[in-house]
């Protein structure tokens, strides 16, 4: 069931690398996915669904999906801590966009998915439960081959490059291009963060 879902979502990409190798002459670099918010380059592999279920369980399963509780898990008796944190960064009301855009996203990736009719894998990993181990492998996900944590790098890993665009398109279309940039980089603080508090 899993390869079978990783080579459903992992379709998304196949009609731009067709379209790469179609021509019989180099693509230009301008043709290289890229990130919507950075200068790094996308990831385009297959991705790393055991862990996108993971973080979807931490936050409450698939149909009841809250990305407060996703953050409670990740920062475990530091939330408090760290949501101040990101209050004093960011405003109340970006951190408050932030969960809520988040809370779309996750629902938004599952409608694509259910649209391809893959189901997500049986088996979680790592454990959801383990706050620590699931953020270390979120923060793994997103260093790209520079050696840099690049949120966008990250979420690609998760559900694939194409349907994180279609994703990012439809926040665009219902809160806003300017609630998107603040999703991602409230997402990046809070990684960031959790990267220091376990020492990863």
């Amino acid at each position: 069931m899993i390869r079978t879902l990783f080579f459903a979502l992992a379709l998304a990409g196949v009609g731009v690398a067709a379209t790469l190798g179609a021509s019989a002459q180099p693509a230009p670099t301008s043709t290289v996915p890229k990130a919507r918010f950075s200068d790094a380059t996308a990831y385009t592999g297959a991705p790393n669904l055991p862990l996108t279920l993971s973080m979807i369980i931490a936050g409450g399963g698939p149909k009841d999906f809250d990305s407060t509780t996703l953050v409670g898990v990740l920062a475990g008796d530091k939330t408090q801590a760290e949501v101040q944190s990101l209050t004093q960064k960011f405003g109340a009301d970006n951190v408050k966009s932030f969960l809520t855009v988040f809370n779309f996203v996750v629902n938004d990736a599952l409608k694509y998915v259910t649209e391809a009719k893959v189901a997500l894998p049986t088996t979680p990993s790592p454990d959801p439960k383990d706050g620590k181990a699931l953020a270390a492998a979120l923060y793994k996900q997103g260093v790209n081959p520079s050696g840099r944590f690049d949120v966008e790098y990250m979420l690609d890993g998760l559900v694939t490059h194409p349907i994180h665009v279609k994703v990012m398109d439809d926040i665009d279309a219902k809160y806003g291009a300017a609630a998107d940039a603040n999703y991602h980089a409230v997402l990046t603080q809070a990684m960031t963060d959790l990267k220091s508090v376990y020492g990863l």
